[in-house]
């Protein structure tokens, strides 16, 4: 299958030193808890591509959602696998390990978007000195922002120091900023605050650091599991942290609510509770398994899902690409400063880790304070 094909090549064992068959790991698409690592076989490189090989990616809660959502958001299009199976995609960076692309020599670094393998096959096109696009047939329908590659040698976002940070927060990062972006383009709705569930995901941290950047008046409240709560409170990034169980402790004011962790119980008591609630935004799903809601309309404005790709465009339409760019820029690096405080990073080798973590991850068992890089 065309998907099979795209993840080729031999690697390097970081591990043994030896020669290996490339692999993928792939999970039930209907039940991610379920895994396997599959060998790849290997093909001739088609004209015009280059072969990748993956050299390292960052295991988040992200991931998870993209599993999670697969289906329903064609995650699982970038990477497919055969029959029920599916290659959840990842953030990290790779190095060209052949090349019939006279624009991309062997040797050269990239970041972007990477399957949960040891190989890929890019079809480079709009090649520029900072980035290019994977114009594979099975990826053109996909939003641009997960099709473009970085490269290192020239991308504005490249700091050789923070390449785990970029690999844990880069993405979820840029979708907290764009959030952040979103309602203080639409003035916050009117609200005085935002209620954040989820509160030690990547991506709430994100949305909490720009929210006091660049909406110093709008008062920040982070809902976490109690085991989370000191974590989030060290972090600095919120006026308020609570436990989900105590939601009825939220001021009464008007507010907007972004969830998170898809918990249906918790975002009920949110809209329950706060009858001037302006706005609602889903974004993700950490709470995997969390129990279904009952089905009845929630009280208060409907939840909307947040998708960052779209919101990329609306925000560069307003403030041009080179001003989002310097934008996104500058309030990365204040971010990144601030992480180091409370957050580190652990290194694990191999697919087989990469497996482990993502089963961790999917099981809610993984600590919010140390971020995981998988390096092949």
């Amino acid at each position: 299958m065309a998907a099979v094909t795209a993840l080729v090549g031999y690697q390097r064992s970081a591990i043994k030193g030896e020669t290996a068959m490339p692999q993928a790991l792939w999970v039930r698409k209907n039940d991610p808890a379920v895994s396997t690592l599959s060998d790849q076989p290997l093909v001739p490189l088609a004209d015009g591509a280059a072969r990748l090989r993956v050299e390292s990616f960052a295991v988040t809660a992200n991931n998870v959602t993209y599993a999670v959502f697969g289906d329903a958001m064609s995650y699982w299009e970038f990477f497919p696998a055969p029959d029920d199976w599916g290659i959840v995609p990842m953030w990290g960076h790779a190095v060209v390990e052949s090349s019939n692309c006279p624009e991309l020599a062997v040797g050269e670094r990239l970041y972007g978007y990477l399957p949960a393998a040891t190989h890929l096959d890019v079809l480079p096109g709009e090649v520029s000195a900072a980035q290019f696009t994977d114009t594979s047939a099975h990826r053109r329908p996909m939003s641009p922002f997960y099709n473009q590659y970085g490269r290192l040698q020239a991308d504005p976002e490249h700091d050789p120091a923070h390449e785990d940070a970029r690999m844990i927060f880069g993405p979820l990062f840029k979708t907290g900023f764009l959030i952040e972006a979103f309602y203080r383009r639409n003035d916050w709705f009117g609200a005085q605050q935002v209620v954040m569930t989820s509160a030690s995901s990547k991506t709430a941290l994100a949305l909490a650091y720009c929210t006091q950047m660049g909406s110093p008046e709008i008062r920040r409240i982070g809902l976490t599991a109690p085991a989370h709560v000191d974590f989030v409170r060290e972090s600095g990034l919120y006026d308020e942290v609570l436990a989900y169980d105590a939601v009825d402790s939220i001021a009464v004011a008007p507010s907007v609510a972004v969830d998170f962790a898809g918990n249906a119980g918790v975002l009920r008591a949110i809209h329950t509770h706060l009858p001037e609630l302006r706005y609602s935004s889903t974004v993700g799903m950490t709470h995997v398994g969390a129990p279904a809601d009952s089905g009845d309309p929630l009280p208060g404005p409907a939840p909307l899902l947040f998708f960052a790709p779209s919101e990329a465009v609306e925000t560069i339409k307003v403030l041009g690409a080179e001003r989002f760019t310097d934008a996104v820029a500058a309030a990365w690096a204040g971010f990144v400063s601030q992480t180091a405080r409370f957050f580190g990073v652990e290194h694990r080798d191999g697919l087989a880790a990469a497996q482990d973590a993502f089963a961790a991850t999917l099981a809610g068992h993984q600590s919010p304070d140390t971020g995981i890089v998988i390096r092949l």
